[in-house]
């Protein structure tokens, strides 16, 4: 039986110098955060650069620009500037509709969308969103921030579900949870950023290098 890999996404990168020491490490997606609160936001010019240059040494990898709550025209005309990204993370309060209408507008650009989950129901809410979506990211709730807490979903809501799109857990991923994701919540992807961190948007890259050997091996 042909065993499928577990993707890597790194997220919340701020610099040149550590996307491409990231990139060398074999993730699978580089994620900016493209959100003004955010702890780990850089300015569009600085995530064009970066995006760029990853675009030219490492074309595989998926760009994802992650966003939150922005109007759809201010999505699309960003796209439009060169901006290298090949995946719109929404990490917001989008819904259905805001999710069809952009994705009609921008159909050669993978999006993804991002669900905070507090109880099983949330789990069960997604469905409709499926037709709209290239991807899902299952984050943690948190009354204080929309992403990037180092909270874990409780795992008893994880166990035993699939999606017609393929899925990344996020939130609070360290090291020694990744034994149990594989083996008992078998997401496509992993996305990690806060648990491999000197400081928000630095990574520590040794600790970069051993989360993604031990999901990859």
């Amino acid at each position: 039986m042909l065993k499928i890999k577990t993707l890597v996404k790194i997220c919340g990168i701020t610099t040149i110098e550590q996307a491409i020491k990231v990139a060398e490490l074999g993730t699978n997606a580089i994620g900016i955060i493209s959100v003004n609160e955010s702890p780990r936001y850089i300015s569009l010019e600085k995530k064009k650069e970066i995006f760029k240059i990853l675009k030219d040494l490492y074309p595989n990898i998926e760009r994802v620009s992650v966003v939150k709550n922005r109007p759809i025209n201010s999505i699309v005309r960003s796209l439009l500037s060169e901006s290298n990204e090949t995946v719109i993370q929404l990490h917001g309060d989008e819904d259905i509709e805001y999710c069809q209408k952009l994705k009609q507008q921008i159909p050669n650009v993978c999006l993804w969308k991002a669900f905070r989950i507090k109880n099983k129901k949330d789990i069960k809410k997604i469905k409709p969103f499926e037709n709209f979506l290239d991807g899902i990211l299952l984050d943690s709730w948190n009354n204080e921030t929309y992403g990037g807490s180092g909270k874990r979903i409780e795992q008893k809501y994880l166990e035993d579900i699939s999606f017609s799109k393929p899925w990344w857990i996020a939130g609070g991923v360290s090291i020694e949870w990744i034994d149990e994701i594989l083996k008992k919540i078998k997401p496509n992807g992993i996305d990690i950023s806060s648990s491999i961190e000197i400081s928000p948007g630095i990574k520590d890259l040794e600790k970069t290098r051993q989360i993604i050997r031990e999901i990859k091996k």
